[in-house]
């Protein structure tokens, strides 16, 4: 299928050849009829990519001190090739999509098979939308009309907000497409509204819908004329929805509102607010967000759970079905507003004419609905690149481990898949959810195979093992499932975020020994293999006398509501994340961990810990792993205290020894956290038929350590 893509390094817009997405639990398959551009918010994207570096520095200052910061521990070069690999990340475009119903994902209901479906769906031929952001469109209601739903509800919340009553005077900043649907709701809502603009055109359609107007571009004053429109008493409320860098649309509303006026920014414009103008006046400003309650909130919006009417009234699904209401009996006309009309296939033509100067307002975008491109067609899972020679017709002598990747992410895409590309693996297949990511990595490093069917790729012959690079909560059904079709496996921390999920993980290792076979587990404990940690246990090996470790994780904080810190999704810190350095202390020891304990600073995230470690032979370690710290401060440093030596370790830069013989330090240019070496070992091992790179008996001796250390955590 094809799917509208832009690239924020270069600002260049794409249509592009994807796999159809894969429809999850409460999740809808939609067969795209129409979508529609929101010129405002895409046209922005695309000025952001084709700013230069510098530029788009500026356009983000938040997002430059974070880079500073991370050039601070983990250097410059690494910290250039990150960001340019976000940038190079595709973006999907679109967010106002409507279409047939094509697949119910499990545990959906109110739904049926063939229903026309408007939801915040990318521009592509099939979208996978979670049904809270989905509704059925009315019958009277046209596929054009409906498309300006989404578009719709961002100006009806703004309005909800603004909290006008019959008879209100109301100024609307900024005439696009939210402007004026918020003008012709306004209207509908008994208010005496007035629109502000530079451009004419958009002036007269705002009049046609009732509204008083007033020419930016004439040289009008819009103070002076809220003054006479509200007969000297100033305005109720102000709805900003222009997209300006500049703070004066902020700065006009407040001048022109009345005593405890309402300001609510819908748009985007610049927020260097006065005080003065808001003192005297004791006015109230927010920010609305987006569609309506529920925004943002991966509980709602992914999950499913939504919002009892009782004491929500009105959530962003809600808001979508008033929006197809208005619609469907005429008081909200969104005709006048489509400007133009492009088939899907001449989709660059129609981004050119949204970068460029030219009028535009609503842009829709038509999908072809040929009986020669039936659904099954556009359902295709699968893309078979012609850019290799197969695995299957490679010479023997010649061949390499054939690998297949689930999860295209950043840290799939920057990482993972240049080491195993380095490691000489064939890059078979790789697949996403979406498609739109996996699609962008097989191009960029030249694999076989796109997909979106992961269920389908464990039993394909020709894969000699997978890696796994998803959630956290998908990490153990892919690793059972892979073994059990006798695949190799290298999973990304963590192997499993339970007992039971362990226990099962260590069944099928079991049986697979007992039948002789002998797939590779590999978890992606990538310290263990750094060149400073390699040279530190050659150090460590010549002393029998127990040693002391002390590891400082300098985390930095992470929001409540990051998946990361959902413990059924991510595991938590500990899990997700904490299992690298007891797996760390546990290589470098060199012993069974013996005992364990822990202490949590009271905290509703549990990310503030110390855990404590007693080994076999003696040793200890402790391992602070706090997210209240500066990042001035080294992300990581490990201080080892052996047979009176001192080693200390920072960031795996600089590597320092205290009365050590013949060693001083050991020192290098840029960051080597061992990524590449760990690949390579686990691709030689596949190769030449070796031992396991990773013990697996200290695998999963570190997988249950950490499970019941999070445990531990959690229950404080």
């Amino acid at each position: 299928m094809k799917q509208i893509l832009q690239n924020l390094k270069t600002g260049d817009t794409e249509l592009a050849e994807v796999p159809c997405p894969s429809v999850s639990s409460g999740q809808l398959l939609i067969r795209t009829s129409y979508s529609l551009i929101s010129a405002g918010t895409e046209r922005m994207l695309i000025d952001f990519g084709k700013a230069n570096l510098i530029e788009k520095a500026r356009q983000q200052p938040d997002k430059v001190r974070m880079v500073i910061e991370k050039a601070k521990t983990d250097g410059l070069m690494p910290t250039i090739e990150a960001v340019i690999g976000k940038l190079e990340q595709p973006l999907p475009l679109g967010y106002c999509n409507v279409g047939k119903l094509l697949e119910l994902g499990p545990g959906v209901t109110g739904f049926t098979l063939g229903d026309r479906i408007v939801s915040n769906g990318k521009h592509a031929e099939i979208v996978s939308v979670p049904t809270n952001l989905c509704a059925r469109i009315p019958d009277s209601v046209s596929n054009e009309a409906a498309t300006f739903t989404v578009i719709g509800a961002i100006a009806l919340q703004g309005i909800r907000l603004a909290k006008p009553t019959l008879g209100e005077r109301v100024v609307v900043i900024g005439l696009g497409l939210i402007g004026q649907i918020a003008v012709q709701l306004l209207r509908a809502n008994g208010c005496r509204v007035m629109g502000i603009d530079f451009d004419s055109t958009k002036l007269e359609l705002a009049k046609s819908f009732g509204a008083e107007v007033v020419d930016l571009n004439s040289g009008a004053d819009p103070i002076k004329a809220a003054e006479y429109f509200s007969r000297g008493q100033g305005v109720d409320a102000v709805l900003v929805t222009a997209a300006t860098k500049s703070s004066e649309p902020i700065h006009q509303a407040a001048l022109m509102s009345r005593k405890r006026g309402r300001i609510v920014l819908v748009g985007v414009t610049g927020l260097n607010l006065s005080r003065e103008d808001f003192f005297k006046k004791e006015l109230t400003f927010q920010v609305s967000a987006s569609y309506g309650p529920g925004r943002y909130d991966t509980f709602y919006e992914e999950k499913g759970h939504d919002y009892p009417i009782g004491f929500v009234r009105w959530t962003e699904q809600r808001n979508f079905e008033a929006i197809l209401d208005m619609l469907a009996d005429g008081r909200l006309n969104v005709e006048p507003l489509i400007s133009h009309r492009f088939d899907l296939n001449d989709a660059v033509n129609a981004y050119s004419l949204v970068a460029s100067q030219k009028f535009s307002m609503g842009i829709l975008l038509k999908y072809s609905q040929e009986k020669n491109k039936s659904d099954q067609i556009l359902k295709s899972k699968t893309i078979n690149l012609q850019n290799k020679k197969s695995i299957n017709n490679q010479d023997a002598k010649d061949k390499s481990a054939s690998i297949a990747f689930i999860g295209s992410g950043n840290y799939a895409t920057a990482v993972l898949i240049p080491a195993f590309k380095k490691a000489k693996a064939h890059l078979f297949s790789v697949s996403s959810s979406g498609g739109s990511s996996a699609a962008y990595a097989a191009k960029k490093y030249n694999f076989e195979q796109i997909t979106t069917d992961i269920e389908g790729l464990f039993a394909k012959s020709n894969i000699d093992a997978f890696v796994i690079a998803t959630r956290h909560n998908s990490h153990a059904s892919y690793v059972l499932k892979a073994l059990q079709h006798g695949k190799s496996v290298f999973v990304e921390k963590p192997l499993c975020l339970t007992l039971e999920e362990l226990a099962a993980i260590e069944k099928v290792l079991t049986l697979s020994s007992l039948n002789n076979k002998r797939p590779y587990l590999m978890v992606g404990f990538n310290r263990r293999f750094s060149p400073h940690i390699q040279k530190i246990k050659s150090l460590l090996s010549a002393i029998t006398a127990p040693k002391s470790f002390v590891l400082t994780i300098n985390a930095g904080a992470i929001p409540s509501d990051h998946w990361t810190q959902d413990i059924q999704v991510g595991g938590g810190r500990i899990i997700g994340e904490g299992c690298h350095f007891i797996d760390l202390i546990r290589f470098l020891a060199g012993s069974k961990i013996l005992k364990y304990s822990c202490l949590a600073m009271d905290s509703s995230a549990k990310d503030t810990i110390t855990l404590q470690l007693k080994f076999e032979d003696g040793s200890i370690g402790t391992i602070h792993y706090f997210s209240n710290g500066t990042k001035a401060f080294p992300k990581e440093r490990l201080e080892i205290f052996a047979d009176g030596k001192i080693l200390q370790l920072d960031n795996f830069i600089k590597l320092k020894a205290f009365g050590w013989p013949g060693f001083k330090s050991m020192n290098l240019w840029r960051q080597d956290k061992g990524q590449r070496r760990c690949v390579e070992a686990f691709i030689d091992a596949i190769q030449t038929s070796g031992d396991n790179p990773i013990p697996l008996d200290e695998i999963i001796e570190v997988a249950r350590v950490t499970i019941e250390l999070a445990e531990l955590v959690n229950s404080i």
